[in-house]
This record gives C-alpha cells, sequence and structure tokens, in this order.
C-alpha cells in the first residue's frame, strides 16, 4: 500500500513533470489564470498574421507579380517598421492615459486593431492601383494609396502589440511577469509560422481575385482575434486625484542619466548594426525565392514559417544558455556567426541549384537573427539602472535602436538590388553577372560585411561585461530568462 508521505512525492514528481512539459504552465496567477493569459495572447497571433502580410506575401506579390520596384517596395515596408521607435511614447501614453472607467490598456488595444484592419481592409485595392489596374492615371496615386495603407497597419500592430504586452505586465505577479512575456513573444513568432502556412495554402493557385479575399480575410480575423483577447482583460478603476495631479518625468532627463550608464551608446550601436545587418533581406527573400529560383507564391511565403521555426529555437537555446550563465554578449556573437552562414547558404542555393539550401538558410537567418536579438536584449536589462533610467527606458533604447537599422535596411537593401541589375541585366558588369540573382547576391555578400563588422563592435562589450550581472539573482541560483516589456 502507498504511504501518503509516498503519494505526496509521486504527485510532486507529476506536477515538475507537467511543468517541464509545459514550460510556461507556471507562468499563471491566481489574479491570472492561464485562460486568460492564453486568450490575451491573441492579439500575438494577430500581430504575427499582418507582419506575414507585410514582409512575406505582399513584397513577392509587388515585385514579381506587379513588377513593382524593388526601392519602392522597400520603401513601403520600412514604413511600419520606423514606426516601431514610436512604441514608447505609445507605452508612456497608456501609462498615463486619463479614463473615467479607470482603463488605460484597452482603448490603445481597440484603436490599435481598428487601425491595422483598416491599413488590411484598403491594401488590395491600393496593391492593383500601384499595378496599373487603373481607369484614370493619376500620378504618384498607387505609390502613395499604398503607403498610406503600409502606415496604417504598421501604426496598428504597433500599437495593439505595446498596449498588449503592457496590459499582460499589469496583470502579471513580480515572479511571474517575466515569463507571461516570454510567452507572448513565443505566441507571436507561432501566429507569424502558422499564418504563413495558411496564408501560403490559400494561395497556391494565385490570381488578383484571390489575393483580395485573403488580405481583407486578414483583416476581418485581426478584428475577431483581437476582440477576443481584449475581452474582460482589464477591470475598472478610477484614477485618484493625487495620480491626475503628478507631474511626469522629462524624457530628456531620463535619457541622459541612462547613457551615463557606461556601455550603453556601445550596445546600442551594436544592436543597430546588427539589425541593420540580419534585415536588408527581408524585402528581398521572398522575390529571390521566385524569381531566381522558380519558386511560387506558396511556396515562398512558406520561408517565414522557416523563419519563425528558427528564431522559436534559437529562443528556447538562448534560454537554456542564459540559465547556465552564459555571457549574452558571446551569445550574441554566436548569432552574428550562425547569420554568416545563413546567407552564404542563401548565396549558393542559385548556383547548386539548391531549394533545400535556400530553406536551410532561411532557418538559419532566423536562428541567428533572434539568438542576437535575445542576447542583446538580456543584456540591455541586466545594465545597471541609476537615478531616473530604469529598465523600461534600456529597453525602449534597444527598440528604437532595433526598429531604426531595420527599416534602413530594409530600404538599402531594395535600392542596392534595383541598381545592381540594372546594371547588371543592361551588360555593364560583364557577361558573367548577366543575371537576375546579381543584385540580391551583392546585397546578401553586404550583408555578411556588416555581421563580421558588428562582431568587430561587439568585441569590447564581452570583454567589459561581468558575468554575475547576469547569471544571478537574490538568491544566487542562476536567472530565468525574462523579456518583460519586450519592444519588439
Amino acid at each position: 500500500m502507498t504511504t501518503p508521505a509516498g503519494s505526496r512525492k509521486k504527485g510532486s514528481s507529476l506536477m515538475q513533470l507537467s511543468l517541464r512539459m509545459l514550460p510556461f504552465s507556471d507562468a499563471a496567477s491566481a489574479d491570472f489564470p492561464m485562460r486568460d493569459l492564453l486568450r490575451l495572447s491573441l492579439f500575438q497571433v494577430s500581430v504575427g498574421m499582418a507582419t506575414v502580410m507585410l514582409l512575406g506575401t505582399l513584397n513577392r506579390v509587388m515585385i514579381v507579380e506587379l513588377n513593382v520596384a524593388a526601392v519602392i517596395v522597400a520603401s513601403m515596408i520600412a514604413l511600419p517598421v520606423l514606426i516601431a521607435p514610436f512604441r514608447a511614447m505609445f507605452g508612456f501614453r497608456s501609462d498615463t492615459y486619463r479614463s473615467a472607467i479607470g482603463w488605460k490598456r484597452i482603448p490603445f488595444l481597440w484603436f490599435g486593431t481598428l487601425w491595422q484592419f483598416g491599413g488590411l481592409a484598403i491594401m488590395p485595392s491600393t496593391l492593383l492601383v500601384l499595378g496599373g489596374d487603373v481607369v484614370h492615371q493619376v500620378p504618384f496615386a498607387g505609390e502613395v494609396l499604398v503607403a498610406l495603407a503600409f502606415l496604417m497597419t504598421g501604426l496598428g500592430l504597433h500599437m495593439t502589440q505595446t498596449a498588449g504586452l503592457a496590459l499582460a505586465s499589469d496583470r502579471a505577479t513580480d515572479e511571474t511577469r517575466p515569463r507571461v512575456v516570454a510567452l507572448l513573444y513565443v505566441m507571436f513568432l507561432l501566429g507569424m509560422g502558422i499564418s504563413a502556412v495558411i496564408i501560403g495554402w490559400l494561395l497556391l493557385d494565385y490570381s488578383d481575385l484571390l489575393l483580395i479575399k485573403v488580405v481583407q480575410g486578414c483583416a476581418v480575423m485581426t478584428v475577431v482575434l483581437n476582440v477576443i483577447a481584449l475581452w474582460k482583460q482589464e477591470g475598472v478603476r478610477p484614477m485618484s486625484r493625487e495620480e491626475r495631479e503628478a507631474p511626469r518625468p522629462l524624457f530628456r532627463d531620463a535619457w541622459a542619466d541612462y547613457i551615463k550608464g557606461g556601455q550603453a551608446g556601445r550596445l546600442l550601436a551594436v544592436v543597430f548594426l546588427g539589425a541593420l545587418a540580419f534585415n536588408m533581406q527581408d524585402v528581398l527573400l521572398e522575390p529571390y525565392g521566385g524569381e531566381v529560383l522558380g519558386l511560387s507564391v506558396s511556396a515562398t511565403t512558406m520561408l517565414t514559417a522557416a523563419w519563425a521555426i528558427g528564431a522559436l529555437v534559437g529562443f528556447g537555446l538562448a534560454a537554456r544558455w542564459l540559465a547556465q550563465g552564459m555571457d549574452p554578449y558571446r551569445m550574441a556573437a554566436r548569432g552574428i556567426l550562425y547569420g554568416i552562414v545563413a546567407f552564404c547558404a542563401v548565396i549558393f542555393a542559385h548556383p547548386l541549384d539548391s531549394v533545400p539550401l535556400f530553406y536551410a538558410g532561411a532557418v538559419l537567418i532566423g536562428f541567428g537573427g533572434g539568438l542576437f536579438a535575445v542576447a542583446t536584449l538580456m543584456a540591455a536589462m541586466a545594465m545597471p539602472a541609476r537615478g531616473l533610467a530604469g529598465r523600461g527606458l534600456a529597453l525602449g533604447a534597444w527598440g528604437a535602436a532595433q526598429a531604426t537599422g531595420a527599416g534602413l535596411s530594409i530600404f538599402i537593401g531594395g535600392a542596392v538590388r534595383d541598381v545592381v541589375n540594372m546594371k547588371a541585366l543592361s551588360g555593364a558588369l560583364g557577361e558573367a553577372l548577366n543575371s537576375p540573382a546579381t543584385g540580391y547576391s551583392v546585397v546578401y555578400h553586404i550583408e555578411i560585411a556588416l555581421l563580421f563588422v558588428t562582431l568587430i563592435a561587439l568585441g569590447p562589450l564581452v570583454r567589459h561585461f561581468g558575468a554575475s550581472n547576469v547569471t544571478a539573482n537574490q538568491g544566487g541560483r542562476p536567472a530565468r530568462i525574462g523579456l518583460a516589456d519586450l519592444p519588439s
């Protein structure tokens, strides 16, 4: 017969086994049960879906099917990315929002949903105008309308994601907050991967009418998912008079205090360079697969799923390595090295005519980029905060540097591809380079060079970093990975 002590031991073992099998099961708390947490995480699925449409499907359709210049497409895609630095403002406004019923986050979630819905709803019509399917020719009408649609979608997804993460952080306890936001980040990657598979399957037999149905279907799903996510997630808490009249701190004072932290400037430079190196291919990977390797719209959309799988694996390994006490800057260097291998694989996919090698390169880009992003984010979180500068400012600066680098790199990548291909296809670069693959290859080589530059800039940070800053908590145990207040 089993003794009570034996039963307790067996029950404890089963509980530990469940926690190992479900790594985020301990993210829930009494005030924020798993049911509410998973429901709230649906806003990340809608953001991931919109990201797939902007960076995966629509850029390839504009370049290959609609014959739009890559520099114009890159400019459009860079617009929502360059809005990302304003996330700090969205978060600050939701922190200090004055509502009669006490809501702070829900209004921003709702209006972000409306912006995101509106941008996706008008997107197909603007794309057709850009492609020349019009009755009356109006100069630059297509470019202006598509830019407006991309701007609306980008504004909406950034506002939605910022308010949603802040709401989750509000509802979580101090102990569970890092794991809650980490779960939301994983849901974002899963949303991208699942959306890429579904959208790719729906666009197997591509046509303009089918594209309209798919994009506008995504717009409707955005509203459905986000309304389910925000329903009854924030209680009514009217602000007190002291809260309403409290003075707001000045941003410039907090920023000046943060820069005094020593290595902050170099870390931001590394983040900027890394984003510049990893994201230049965002607008070109799908068109490269379609124009050079002959892949269909459905097959190239699957590249986003491959990237998301790589990023998820990188996230999991980052959590394990950080728990083992690895220096985050050394981990960032690993991500850079994997990125170099990834771009080499993408470059050699054309001369070897190897589609599997191309997909392997896409997976490694996601893996290396995710590893680099998580490592530098953890380094920003570990920086000592003094005076007015806290962790929120450090993460906001990280997000601004990352988003600015990503937006500029997307534009530069498209421009370089257009200029080089114009020269190559005219025969100015010789017979050997008279191929549409030349422009893409030049961009990928530039990214490899930028990764080496990032590695050089990272070196001094490795020497100055003390392992105890990240690997030890107050109890002396290895610190958990926690992406609280994740800016991207």
